[in-house]
């Protein structure tokens, strides 16, 4: 049977194979529906008073540089690593806490000015209810985050946020589904709702996120990926055509840049192959010898900031005024030439 590309479906799956690709796609969604219908729905069953107060202790909890604790047992353990990991990417200390190890030592890393996020779904979870009065004695601030609002752990906590559903999306209504993706959505709600409250900038998060991607985007400036200037010899107005070539050789980088002379250090014009060439097409042979940098160089050309994130130089070579570029010049800010940034540069650093 075949349906999308590169998928097969196995004979032997009687009842599968009894589904045309549309059905199997339409039960699939109608899955996907009543998840999202069950976040909805527990949107709705959420108290104002109660999400006010849980937000309020983790704002304390940040602001005494202290942690949240975060503990569940089987698949709401799942959940509360990834809550944990959330908010510790977003500058909220936490960490996920396995409630059988709680009880043989490692409730040792809570503190009373901490903040324990409490999962179960049942809300009776034996290994959460016998950790609670110890929380309790350490004055530990605690918030459940419950199937059920009239359950122990409801009772034994200062917040409840209630995450009930209906009923599972596995068809025997046993596997945790529905349950978990309601407890996923609300943790994942207190972490934006608490980023925004907190005024969490893109800078702040790169500092949680300095490899993959999205910390190059974040934290790479163009000064950290070009090519130094003292690393390239700079060409005066009146350099020769020899010497323009002779640097652009020697560089290996394809571009060359001429120096003003008025202000050494500060850039006058930008030589790169393409504009070599393109002068040597449209000046006669005989007057090639004549030729110097300033007639072969862009004046004025398009320049980036050393303290510009990197990525925005692929904005500036790609979406400038003027046409495409390959190679950019970075200066400070005061207009010194800093170096050059090549496309290839911010092609190996995984950014373009």
């Amino acid at each position: 049977m075949t349906g999308c590309p590169g998928i097969v479906i196995r004979a032997g799956w009687s009842r599968i194979n009894s589904l045309s690709p549309i059905h199997l796609l339409s039960a699939l969604t109608r899955c996907l529906q009543e998840e999202a219908k069950a976040i909805a729905v527990a949107a709705q069953r959420l108290c104002s008073v109660q999400v006010e107060h849980a937000l309020d202790l983790l704002h304390q909890c940040a602001d005494r540089k202290a942690k949240l604790v975060i503990t569940g047992v089987g698949k709401s353990g799942i959940v509360a690593r990834k809550i944990a990991a959330t908010f510790s990417s977003i500058g909220l200390m936490a960490l996920y806490l396995n409630p059988l190890d709680a009880l043989h030592g490692d409730l040792g890393v809570v503190a009373s000015e901490d903040v324990c996020l409490l999962l179960s779904n049942s809300g009776e979870t034996s290994e959460l209810l016998e950790i609670l009065p110890h929380l309790k004695r350490r004055g530990t601030a605690r918030i459940a985050l419950v199937g059920r609002a009239d359950s122990s752990l409801a009772r034994g906590s200062d917040v409840v946020l209630e995450a009930s559903v209906d009923r599972e999306v596995c068809p025997l209504n046993l596997a945790p589904t529905a349950s978990t993706a309601v407890a996923m959505a609300i943790g994942d709600a207190l972490a934006a709702v608490w980023m925004e409250q907190r005024g969490i900038s893109p800078a702040d998060f790169a500092q949680n996120h300095p490899a993959g991607l999205l910390g190059k985007q974040l934290t790479m400036k163009a000064a950290d990926l070009m090519v130094p200037a003292d690393k390239i010899k700079a060409l005066q107005e009146d350099s020769s055509l020899d010497e323009v070539i002779g640097t652009l050789t020697e560089g290996a980088i394809g571009s060359a840049w001429v120096e003003d002379s008025q202000r050494p250090d500060h850039l006058l014009g930008l030589i790169t192959d393409g504009d070599l060439r393109r002068a040597l097409r449209d000046q006669p042979a005989e007057k090639w010898a004549v030729l110097t940098a300033k007639d072969l160089m862009t004046e004025d050309p398009i320049t980036i900031d050393a303290s510009e994130l990197a990525a925005e130089a692929i904005q500036v070579m790609e979406h400038n005024r003027r046409k495409p570029i390959s190679v950019l010049p970075v200066v400070d800010r005061k207009g010194a030439m800093q170096g050059l940034l090549r496309l290839h540069d911010l092609v190996l650093a995984g950014l373009a």
